[in-house]
């Protein structure tokens, strides 16, 4: 999905460089949704400075990173401007994964609502790895017209099919410069990020902070577009804005952990 569409409306973004091989650990996978089964290496999209390729045992159960926890039960409700439009954004970490390549991802719920009607529905897959890093597995994203009937599909993707590839998403330790994919479709998803700031200021609604992340975002697919995200330990992504291109923000007014 474009950086447009996707980062407006959901999750983190980042990336830790990994210098040494990943080890150990076993991911969870109760409940699921649905399941795929390994298919020995998971192909990694995310760039050099990256692992090439990953294993299930380089996962752990839940997603932790304090950029982007993921507890399940937390509900992130956010409001802002989209193509000029008023929206309200209420992402969920939910108690349920999907096994991708044998990866127990937690999946998230977002619901993207217009004048109090939902236009926009995903499932995203995330899992961390053992050095604190969230990886991108993917979503399955519906557009909904005003009967509530699905009209498109499209963006949804998943690691594994179709030459799709899991990207980083954030970190386990952000660093100034830093950069990488946070999915990979050859043509279709290729959004990437910078980590801009360690010591941003940032108020919203819900909070304020003078030691904010503050991340770019953008894609080549789209080369007018880039946005820029903000971060707060313990809660997550609290702020976004475009500075380049379309009218497009949000901003965290409340946050329940869960």
């Amino acid at each position: 999905m474009s950086a447009s569409n996707r980062s407006i409306a959901r999750r983190g973004i980042l990336a830790l460089a990994v210098s040494c091989a990943l080890t150990g650990g076993a991911a969870a996978t109760s409940p699921t949704l649905a399941a795929t089964p390994a298919a020995g290496p998971i192909m990694s999209g995310a760039g050099p400075g990256w692992p090439a390729t990953l294993s299930p045992s380089d996962f752990v159960p839940r997603v932790t990173n304090p950029w982007f926890p993921l507890q399940p039960g937390s509900e992130w409700r956010y409001t802002g401007l989209k193509d000029k439009t008023k929206t309200v954004d209420v992402v969920t970490a939910t108690h349920k994964t999907r096994l991708i390549l044998g990866v127990a991802t937690t999946v998230v719920h977002d619901v993207v609502s217009v004048k109090g009607r939902p236009e926009e529905v995903t499932d995203d897959f995330y899992a961390q790895d053992r050095h604190g890093n969230v990886w991108y597995f993917g979503e399955e994203t519906k557009e909904l017209n005003a009967q509530g009937k699905t009209t498109s599909t499209e963006g949804s993707f998943q690691a594994g099919a179709n030459g799709a590839r899991a990207g980083v998403l954030i970190p386990g330790t952000p660093k100034v410069g830093l950069v990488g994919r946070q999915e990979f479709r050859k043509g279709e998803a290729e959004d990437h990020f910078e980590v801009l700031d360690l010591k941003a200021s940032v108020s919203v609604p819900f909070v304020s902070s003078k030691r904010a992340l503050r991340t770019r975002e953008w894609t080549p697919l789209e080369p007018g577009m880039i946005d820029n995200k903000y971060y707060i330990r313990g809660i997550g992504s609290v702020r976004e804005i475009a500075v380049k291109g379309a009218v497009e923000r949000l901003r965290l007014v409340s946050f329940k952990k869960g």
